[in-house]
């Protein structure tokens, strides 16, 4: 029987990612090493009328390149649960922390245009730990609502890196360095940008405000967050999507910042579209995804 735990409000940053920091200290924080057979909590956080804020919605599309309109962006679902995945990350019960677990997949089920007006209740809640070749996965769920009609579920998938039983098992071959096709578009991103993003999603991670914190978690430089290339990568085709549509993302090497990136966009047999993001010199992917209209 899972517990529901009603929030008064969002939490901010500068009470989530404390708790995420100290979650990696020894003796205090999280163990280094995860079992595939550890209990994950069945606590479902909920935040009731939830507005949205429309100043940080022009900051979020202005540093995306998604539309201001009427509407929901489709990947805006993502910002507007994050707090509670946070607060859920944080959680002494949460297997493994937040800073430091890579998100590893996203897919993002909207079942109707969300119009920006509209007051949201969202739940969160995790499930499905299971192992990778790379350590163990876990699955984020958050839930909107508005009244008591389901209108999007997103879907956050985060990698505990960790030897496991799957870590010896065969891999595909390793991507060899093209030179990628010409874009469809180039994008440019810088610190300046990625922090203006940070401000307007919430999504403060070390990892993607400073060169210096970056390197404290293994980075060379700072990197631009997964969802911003989510965002953009989609913001092109945001006008063609139909009103219920499934967008699915995995994420690949991280952009290290300031960088130039190839977007392409394609259309599928689905009545889609298939999007990535690669790498100008070498043509690895930072992202590949796909938009499927809803069924």
């Amino acid at each position: 029987m899972s517990r529901t735990v009603t929030l008064t409000h969002a939490p901010g940053p500068g009470s989530l990612y404390p708790k995420a920091v100290s979650a990696m200290l020894p003796v205090i924080g999280k163990p280094a090493k995860v079992s595939p057979d550890a209990v994950v909590p069945d606590t479902v956080y909920r935040l009731e009328n939830v507005r949205v804020d429309a100043e940080k919605l022009g900051d979020y599309c202005r540093t995306t390149g998604t539309q201001f309109g009427d509407t929901l962006p489709l990947t805006y679902l993502f910002v507007l649960q994050f707090p509670l995945a946070m607060q859920l990350m944080v959680d002494p019960a949460f297997p493994f922390g937040a800073v430091g677990s890579v998100h590893f997949e996203n897919r993002i089920e909207r079942l109707r245009p969300i119009g920006v007006d509209e007051p949201l209740t969202v739940e969160t809640h995790a499930e499905n730990l299971r192992e990778h070749r790379k350590g163990l996965l876990i699955d984020v769920i958050s839930e909107f609502f508005v009244g008591r009609e389901l209108v999007a579920v997103q879907v956050g998938t985060f990698l505990k890196q960790q030897r496991t039983s799957l870590s010896d098992s065969p891999r595909g071959p390793a991507p060899k360095s093209t030179t990628p096709p010409p874009p469809d578009r180039v994008a440019s991103v810088d610190l300046g940008l990625i922090r203006q993003y940070a401000a307007a999603s919430g999504d403060r991670n070390p990892i993607h405000m400073a060169d210096l914190s970056a390197k404290a978690f293994g980075f060379s430089k700072a990197i631009a967050h997964g969802m911003w290339s989510a965002a953009t990568a989609v913001a092109n085709v945001e006008a063609q999507l139909p009103d219920a549509v499934v967008y699915t993302v995995r994420f690949g090497k991280p952009i290290l910042l300031p960088a130039k990136v190839n977007l392409y966009t394609d259309k599928n047999e689905d009545g889609g579209f298939d999007v990535s993001i690669l790498n100008r010199k070498k043509g690895y992917p930072h992202l590949t995804g796909t938009l499927t209209p809803r069924s």
